[in-house]
């Protein structure tokens, strides 16, 4: 059991038998009427985003959640095989539950998995990777004010928008928050 007041962003809730990890939230006070926190929740299985306003102080269940770090192996049919960096022990992971990280994980790669009773979770990457771009047409500066953008390719397959200047076997630091906005290029 938790307080409202005690809300932090990633904590995850256990609201009427469904797990809800709280992505941002913030205290509010009206100006008549007791303080509320408002919250916007994702469901942890679907994907699911709600905003829902809680009584200041409230109590809410809190789910144990246990997040590892764990390296990415290899995919194994429609499942992904992840090892446990402490005790080595391998666990097989569905897609849905991988869901967009599969953009931006490179096997041999270290991630955090979360479970919750042994069930995994999801995964929890890096603020930023670092990807080799496979494929991109060469950039051909037109008569254009501001800087243009064109797709690239990336070795995990993902497809990004990126300057002109960047060219085909550049590594490149990708934001994997916002589904793969480009960063910056990588010294060598």
């Amino acid at each position: 059991m938790a307080s409202t007041n005690d809300l932090k962003n990633g904590m995850v809730l256990d609201l009427e038998g469904q797990l809800w990890q709280v992505q941002w939230f913030q205290h509010h006070k009206p100006g008549k009427g007791n303080t509320v926190v408002r919250t916007k929740l994702k469901h942890v299985l679907s994907g699911k985003i709600i905003d829902k306003t809680f009584n200041s102080d409230t109590k809410v269940d809190t789910a144990t959640v246990d997040r590892r770090e764990m390296q990415y192996l290899y995919m194994d049919g429609d499942d992904y095989v992840f090892m446990d960096n402490t005790t080595f022990d391998q666990f097989m992971i569905s897609a849905d539950t991988v869901g967009d990280a599969k953009d931006f994980m490179l096997e041999n790669q270290n991630a955090i998995v979360a479970t919750h009773e042994g069930n995994p979770l999801f995964i929890e990457l890096p603020a930023s990777v670092e990807l080799e771009v496979t494929y991109t047409e060469p950039g051909l500066q037109g008569d254009r004010s501001t800087g243009g953008t064109k797709p690239a390719t990336l070795e995990t397959g993902k497809e990004i928008q990126v300057p002109l200047f960047i060219t085909t076997g550049e590594r490149i630091k990708v934001d994997t928050r916002d589904g793969g906005s480009y960063l910056g290029r990588v010294s060598s």
